[in-house]
């Protein structure tokens, strides 16, 4: 049996509409990518700068495709409209719910590790936010070479902080991160990311009008889908949560979620995140033996959404806090992102019940069906029908039974990975 044709690639770009169905406001390429061209085009569709959706259409060699995306567009996003569905995100976007909030003073925390040039990519967006009172600091974790340090204290003196952490972990450069902030609110993004402008203020805003309010997640959308690996990642699922907000209230757990709080994926990723600061220090912050960088291979803001959720805080998603995520490219970036994946999930399970064993009852009555639940969601990738980025399901690009295989594994190694840390850092204590 011949296997399926590679995927062809995809440009990215962004299209302004005046309303669900109002004119073209304005379309060019994603941040910092190159410009559209015939084939196929993965779009954002803003409404009035705001974004509500997004499509997947193929133009034609001499078609407009501002005009082509917004004919797809308009009809979803007509839909959405209507009573019941998503009409109070789309009043939003039109300008009638009220006027935008001041937000508070904010830190942004970005870890790396020895990648200045998209470091510098990822600062450059940072830089030109449009919140009125934040700082910016970088933590160097672990660094082999002087790279991070010249590039932050030389191109970027005065508008960002460097702070040196030689414990390698993500968890423990956030932490360090966040013993470093100022703020009353910390964000926290990767190195891999350009972001919109109006992303900080997007996402720390609700901080303002809600005192129980302890973590705030955004919009992750692809900055490329130029090779294979990045198109499937972002077929099945990529980052992305929905244009839909959500409010996950611990006094009021979602009907639609029966594994709450310990889905945790479904609330967002480590890309994309703010925190109360108070609320996530009295959480007792990272758990240090998870992440990328670690033995457990990640984990790390799954389980810290968890401890903010179990200490009494609520957590909001916005789709108007927007990054865009540039994905690996390769295979071998995908089968390491795919076997990091299950291993992340079950290694934040198993430090949710190591450092609270209060949760232990909650959290064994509900992993059985966790588990499955999980395995069932993999099985279904590996079944083939994942749709494409914009779920119009025009392509078909399955997901690979190995990958999912892959998947399952990390699911298996996830305690071992976890425990292989803690004793480490142990051990280095």
């Amino acid at each position: 049996m011949s296997s399926p044709p590679a995927p062809r690639p995809l440009s990215v770009a962004e299209l302004d509409l005046g309303a669900p169905d109002g004119p073209v406001l304005g379309f060019r390429p994603a941040p910092g990518g190159p410009a559209v061209v015939p084939g196929d085009v993965y779009a954002l569709v803003r409404l009035r700068g705001r974004p509500a959706a997004t499509v997947v259409g193929t133009v034609a060699d001499g078609e407009d495709p501002a005009e082509v995306l917004a004919a797809l567009a308009r009809p979803r996003l007509t839909d959405a409209a209507k009573p019941g569905t998503d009409a109070e995100r789309l009043a939003a976007a039109r300008g009638d719910a009220p006027g935008p909030l001041t937000p508070p003073r904010a830190s942004v925390v970005v870890a790396t590790r020895e990648r200045p040039e998209q470091l510098a990519r990822a600062l450059d967006s940072l830089l030109v936010q449009d919140h009125p009172d934040f700082e910016l600091v970088v933590v160097d974790n672990a660094p082999r070479t002087t790279d991070t340090h010249e590039l932050v204290t030389r191109g970027y003196a005065d508008r960002v902080r460097y702070v040196r952490e030689d414990t390698p972990g993500l968890a423990t450069a956030h932490n360090t991160g966040l013993a470093a902030a100022d703020g009353s609110v910390v964000a926290f993004t990767d190195d891999d990311v350009i972001a919109d402008p109006r992303w900080l203020s997007a996402l720390t805003a609700p901080f303002a009008t809600d005192p129980r309010l302890g973590c705030v997640t955004g919009l992750i959308l692809p900055a490329r889908l130029g090779t294979p690996a990045q198109i499937l990642l972002e077929s099945h699922g990529g980052f992305a949560k929905g244009f839909a907000p959500r409010l996950y209230d611990p006094e009021h757990p979602p009907a639609d979620e029966p594994l709450f709080p310990f889905t945790a994926g479904s609330f967002g990723s480590g890309a994309n995140m703010a925190f109360r600061a108070d609320a996530l220090r009295r959480a007792g912050g990272f758990d240090p033996a998870t992440g990328t960088g670690t033995a457990a291979r990640g984990g790390d803001d799954l389980y810290a959404f968890v401890a903010v959720l179990s200490a009494g805080f609520r957590l909001r998603y916005t789709a108007e806090a927007l990054v865009w995520h540039h994905h690996r490219d390769s295979w071998q970036d995908l089968r390491n992102q795919a076997y990091g994946y299950g291993a992340g999930l079950t290694a934040y399970l198993t430090a949710t019940l190591v450092r609270s064993p209060r949760l232990l009852p909650a959290l064994l009555a509900r992993l059985p069906r966790g588990l499955a639940y999980a395995r069932t969601m993999t099985a279904q990738r590996g079944e083939g029908d994942g749709g494409v980025p914009g779920e119009h399901g025009t392509h078909h690009h399955p997901w690979p039974a190995s990958l999912s295989r892959l998947e399952r594994r990390g699911m298996l190694y996830g305690p071992i990975g976890y425990a292989k840390a803690r004793l480490r850092k142990a051990d280095a204590r």
